[in-house]
């Protein structure tokens, strides 16, 4: 397989993408994490700073970034799946608030690793913009701002944007206002999870690649080269999930779709704005979110396209050439613009539609349904599954 046709991300990194020596035969360890992605390598990130002494093993079935981690949005956000009044509903006020700081600290906290570990991502703190460009749309920017006020966010957290501070910030067309907040970053997404499997890797942890996990079970991941045994097993699966014994329904599969384009003009350019690099995206119903990558052309995630995919579906990798993203249609200049590369990834969702990481039971813990925060999310919940993960080893 050429894993640089699989996105734009993973066509721009700079290495080969050859894949690590697989799995040689039955192996003991502390912790076997199954999963290469943001999920698993975070896991294993924490748990080796936590504790040097374990052995940590990371099995993938393809290469390190595979999935959804190599292939999307290129955001790192404090906006949770969830929202905030929906959390307050089910957990209280208060503990809204602290996912919502912790959110917001994971933001800086990638940023950190980033830069201790000398990860070269094109990280960029530049927060996002989330454009109005309808009265409809407009009411729900003023209601996003009320609901962050009501629920205890600092008024720099989420402000609204009349037009032309909107329009200063990303100059698209027929902009009524909109929102910005400071707390997400652009990224190289390919290169976040390629850098960070070489971090894992110097401080001791194993990643077997091209080695399919067959069957989790407790203490123990099995695949055709040999069984893996540990106290711990960490299910990072993500979208390839169902694909599991037993799992068929654990998360929901879904494909979502990025198209990059061509490279634009430095006059184009000129014309947008976007001078922080902002991730930026709109207040319709069903929007799609973009970035703008220091080579030029836009990276636009779909989210209007996500489709539910399945364990017989298609490998989530191919596209519409010559599609263009939605998010050109804010430009005139861009109208002509068409997608260099469509591509899709799979990430999970769990069939309640709320993330979460399970406590470790009969030797296993699942983690799972990151869908369009993965980034963030399986960073900030990374540390606080350390300690229950450790108690068992």
């Amino acid at each position: 397989m050429r894993y640089q046709e699989l996105s734009y991300w993973l066509s721009t990194v700079d290495e080969p993408l050859t894949p690590r020596p697989p799995l040689g035969g039955d192996a003991d360890a502390d912790v076997v994490i199954v999963g290469a992605g943001y999920t698993g390598l975070w896991t294993a990130y924490y748990l080796a700073v936590a504790d040097p002494a374990l052995r940590i093993t990371v099995l993938e079935r393809e290469i390190a970034g595979f999935g959804a981690s190599g292939r999307n949005g290129g955001w790192c956000s404090a906006l949770f799946p969830t929202s905030l009044p929906a959390l307050a509903r089910r957990h209280g006020r208060d503990a809204a608030l602290r996912m919502q700081r912790a959110m917001q600290e994971t933001v800086r906290e990638v940023g950190r690793v980033v830069a201790a570990e000398g990860i070269d991502c094109d990280w960029q703190l530049g927060g996002t913009v989330v454009l109005a460009r309808s009265e409809a749309q407009l009411d729900r920017a003023r209601a996003d701002v009320a609901e962050a006020r009501a629920h205890g966010l600092d008024p720099a957290d989420l402000v609204l944007l009349d037009a032309a501070e909107a329009t200063a910030r990303c100059a698209a067309e027929r902009v009524r206002g909109g929102t910005y907040t400071p707390h997400c970053a652009a990224l190289h997404p390919a290169r976040l999870v390629r850098g960070l499997a070489r971090a894992v890797e110097r401080r001791g942890v194993r990643i077997h690649e091209r080695t399919p996990v067959t069957a989790i079970r407790a203490g123990a991941a099995v695949t055709p080269a040999g069984t893996v045994r540990a106290p711990v097993v960490v299910r990072a699966t993500e979208g390839y999930t169902p694909g599991l014994p037993g799992q068929r329904r654990a998360v929901a599969p879904v494909y979502s779709l990025m198209v990059a384009t061509e490279p634009l003009p430095e006059q184009t350019w000129a014309r947008i704005g976007l001078a922080q690099r902002e991730t930026f995206s709109d207040h319709r119903q069903s929007s799609s979110t973009a970035s703008a990558p220091p080579t030029g052309g836009w990276r636009s995630a779909g989210g209007a396209r996500r489709t539910i995919s399945g364990p017989g579906s298609p490998p989530a990798s191919t596209g519409s050439r010559g599609s263009s993203p939605r998010c050109v249609g804010c430009w005139a200049s861009c109208s002509r613009c068409s997608g260099r590369r469509c591509r899709s990834a799979t990430p999970g969702a769990d069939r309640s539609g709320w993330p979460g990481t399970g406590r470790p039971r009969s030797g296993w813990t699942p983690r799972r349904g990151w869908p369009g925060r993965a980034g963030t999310s399986a960073t900030g919940s990374a540390p606080r599954t350390s300690p229950d993960v450790r108690s068992r080893t």
